[in-house]
């Protein structure tokens, strides 16, 4: 069993070629504590956002600060606090903070791989 509290969460700057501005994150599992699914806080500074990818498993975010938008090629919605988002494997998209404006999300995802589709 792994118990996070927030005052454990250290998020760090993230510099992956995924993410365009400043982005925080901190990985609550994943890794050596699961082999099965990634929980991850995702913090998008002032416009801050992902480029366009694919994972090849489903996702899921919920936001939980700000004010954000995700895309697909179909559709555009916002994110804000309480949002909840499937998307389903293999479908571009990207998401981030709207500009001028931050944003948060917790993003649930199973074993994938991530590739970036511009």
């Amino acid at each position: 069993m792994r118990v996070i509290k927030p005052e454990m969460r250290k998020p760090t700057r993230s510099v992956a070629d995924i993410f365009s501005g400043d982005v925080d994150s901190f990985t609550a599992v994943g890794g050596e504590h699961s082999a099965d699914l990634r929980l991850s806080e995702i913090h998008f500074r002032s416009g801050a956002r992902n480029r366009w990818h694919m994972h090849t498993t489903d996702q899921i975010l919920m936001c939980t600060h700000g004010d954000g938008i995700i895309a697909t090629d179909a559709e555009q919605h916002d994110l804000v606090p309480g949002v909840i988002v499937l998307i389903p494997r293999n479908t571009r998209h990207w998401h981030g903070a709207k500009p001028g404006k931050d944003m948060t999300h917790w993003s649930i995802l199973g074993p994938a791989d991530t590739r970036i589709a511009d």
